[in-house]
């Protein structure tokens, strides 16, 4: 018996990661527009980032869970972000936090609930990326009441 080999969904999103990262051009990273990318941990997936202003932004993710759920996640959130914090010798490390919400499907329950971001994020100063890493608190609120604490680490390429 003859089996066509799969594709794996964390190469996939490899490929993809490596599509948007190897073109970057040499400019600075941006704190307007929409950056595309991946996040990896708990949830791991796509993520779009759209500058509303100079310091907020609106956030969102489709991720997969890897806890073993077997759940697929959408969040939005919008951001506020803070640049004095941190002075790094190259390029921007603003602090950020916010609030949003998700709603996760699973296969027992979907739950809906409200997110908490607070994370770092990396502007690079010579290209269009920003590296981020966060610490996500979450009260679910349907089904039933509950609280999770989700990290993840991403990367993102800005279009100008």
């Amino acid at each position: 018996m003859h089996h066509r080999p799969r594709l794996n969904w964390k190469i996939a999103l490899l490929i993809f990661a490596a599509s948007v990262i190897l073109p970057a051009r040499s400019v600075l990273a941006q704190t307007d527009g929409f950056g595309l990318g991946i996040i990896v941990g708990e949830p791991t997936g796509i993520s779009a980032k759209k500058w509303m202003s100079a310091t907020t932004a609106l956030d969102f993710a489709a991720a997969w869970s890897l806890t073993g759920d077997n759940s697929f996640s959408l969040h939005a959130d919008y951001l506020s972000h803070k640049f004095d914090l941190f002075n790094p010798d190259a390029g921007r490390l603003p602090f950020y936090y916010g609030i949003g919400g998700r709603l996760r499907l699973g296969d027992k329950d979907d739950e809906l609930g409200v997110r908490i971001p607070l994370g770092l994020n990396y502007h690079f100063s010579d290209i269009t990326l920003d590296l981020f890493l966060e610490l996500v608190p979450i009260l679910d609120l349907a089904p039933d009441t509950d609280f999770e604490i989700n990290a993840a680490l991403g990367v993102r390429y800005f279009f100008k």
